[in-house]
């Protein structure tokens, strides 16, 4: 992933009304076999109108940024929160507007997973790995600590829906 130090990642929902910006190097571009992905994937492609979330394989292709560097540029007021338990410290952000699946948040987490597909075809990092290898983990402990091992939050999702 060398070259992408200080580019800025478009983040787009369908109909353009949601962006957000991701700048530097992503911490990984994975794609996500687990469970969660896929119960919730499969929800959130069944809202109406919505984009295809899945691969053919059934895993969920991402990119993943700490949250430092992701900001919302345009239409947080579209944004909201789709929980798979009440409890869950996951949450997965859609934009409203054309129920886009925009990204993915470990609240207790330092990095943010945006959906690979919300990313312009042209500017897509290659797949690199598997979520949760070894490697997947380690990139995710050695870009907490360039944090200072910070986790800050995300305030510009705050409504929610049901699926």
């Amino acid at each position: 992933m060398n070259g992408f130090q200080g580019k800025c990642w478009p983040v787009t929902c369908v109909c353009g009304q949601v962006a957000l910006e991701a700048v530097g190097r992503p911490i990984v571009s994975a794609a996500c076999y687990c469970a969660s992905c896929q119960n919730a994937g499969r929800r959130l492609e069944a809202l109406p109108g919505a984009p295809r979330l899945m691969e053919a394989d059934g895993g969920t292709s991402v990119v993943l940024f700490r949250k430092d560097r992701v900001r919302c540029i345009r239409g947080q007021d579209l944004l909201a929160e789709h929980r798979l338990a009440p409890v869950s410290r996951t949450r997965r952000v859609v934009a409203t507007c054309c129920n886009s699946a925009m990204f993915l948040d470990f609240t207790k987490g330092h990095w943010l997973t945006l959906y690979k597909a919300r990313i312009p075809a042209d500017d897509q990092p290659p797949l690199e790995m598997r979520a949760h290898s070894g490697r997947f983990m380690w990139r995710l402990l050695a870009s907490w600590a360039a944090m200072g091992f910070r986790t800050p939050g995300i305030d510009y999702a705050n409504g929610t829906i049901n699926v």
